[in-house]
């Protein structure tokens, strides 16, 4: 696999690379409404590149002491270890901050929400009385 390369976006914006791999999921992965070209977009976003192109990006937010995170992965480059690579480095950047908990959502309309959820769970996520797949990042 190529080397892969984890960039911060600051300021975040709506742009075509977002627009492919996160706007073009199907309907039920996501609960986001996609923003106009440029403009900025909330929350701390990372792009993962392969050889000067987008793979994937990986999304945090804090929320009362734990990172609510999102993955997305180009549909090309699934199944090679992209989203385990943004995994960990969303594991890192929380654990920075300090924070306690990574959590995800996988909303009860996702087209492979078997498939997700197991994979979150290989990952030491457990799923949270609220719905969340959690994963504790202290002492880790």
């Amino acid at each position: 696999m190529a080397s892969l390369q984890w960039i911060h976006e600051s300021p975040a914006r709506w742009d075509p690379a977002k627009a492919r791999i996160v706007g073009g999921v199907p309907a039920g992965v996501f609960a986001l409404e996609c923003p106009g070209e440029g403009e900025l977009v909330p929350g701390d976003w990372w792009r993962v590149e392969a050889e000067g192109q987008v793979v994937g990006y990986g999304w945090l937010e804090h929320t009362w002491g734990d990172a609510e995170i999102l993955l997305a992965v180009a549909p090309d480059r699934r199944g090679r270890g992209v989203g385990t690579f943004i995994l960990e480095k969303l594991e890192n950047e929380a654990r920075t901050q300090g924070l306690n908990y990574l959590c995800n959502i996988v909303r009860p309309n996702h087209p492979e929400k078997v498939a997700v959820t197991r994979w979150l769970r290989e990952r030491r996520f457990e799923e949270a009385e609220d719905g969340y797949l959690r994963r504790s990042i202290k002492d880790q």
